[in-house]
């Protein structure tokens, strides 16, 4: 798995302490956006965040480059709807020169299991294979193609979606690969918005854990900004 950060709002935490200074202030924006000082943004920021006015928060995106994900992470994650993708398309890329894909770390650790795994990928890819040479369009020959094939994917969030996001997907509880994509995802983003980013993660890191009974019992570190 790859992920990359291929662009974000400059100066994110300005931006948006911007937005939200904006309502109470006699001057326009470009003026606050060059004058307000690092002090006041931080006493915005966390006025926004402890008062969980997070409208703000959307006046600010990320867009990452994904790869060597499996067609069952991105299922997953298309879910999440305030977001925008763009994915590798099986309708018109032809797999002829070989399929990669993902395989579970469970199925890898047996020598058993793993055989079962890789002959069932080789029967679906030689298949898919022959109805290509059959003349059979791609798009209809990749009915075939497994969940576990390996994809490519663009992802842009606004910061507001992504903190859900983390939320939601870094918890022990989310599906091993799309947890692996978001603290990937999150260890790139926090740097650019150390503030907004502090206690970003699954849940128990700023609080209780809401899982209930469903609870994994192996919390993350708890954290707490400046």
């Amino acid at each position: 798995m790859h992920v990359e950060l291929l662009y974000h709002t400059p100066d994110p935490e300005r931006a948006i302490a911007t937005a939200a200074r904006l309502c109470y202030a006699p001057v326009g924006a470009s003026e606050l956006m060059e004058t307000m000082p690092e002090e006041r943004i931080k006493s915005v920021l966390a006025t926004i965040m402890g008062s969980g006015h997070f409208s703000t928060l959307e006046h600010a995106s990320y867009t990452f480059a994904v790869e060597g994900v499996s067609r069952a992470l991105t299922h997953q994650l298309v879910r999440h709807r305030i977001a925008s993708f763009n994915q590798q398309s099986q309708r018109y890329v032809k797999f002829k020169d070989g399929l990669e894909v993902v395989v579970p770390p469970t199925v890898a650790a047996d020598e058993q299991t793993a055989a079962v795994f890789d002959e069932a990928i080789a029967a679906c890819i030689a298949a898919y294979e022959a109805l290509l040479e059959a003349g059979i369009p791609a798009e209809d020959a990749r009915y075939l193609l497994p969940n576990a094939a390996e994809t490519k994917i663009v992802i842009t969030m606004n910061v507001r979606e992504l903190l859900h996001f983390f939320n939601l997907r870094c918890c022990n509880r989310a599906q091993w690969e799309i947890r692996e994509m978001a603290h990937k995802m999150l260890e790139l983003a926090r740097p650019t918005a150390p503030y907004i980013f502090a206690d970003a993660g699954a849940p128990c890191v700023s609080g209780p854990c809401p899982e209930g009974k469903m609870t994994c019992g192996n919390p993350y570190p708890r954290v707490t900004r400046d």
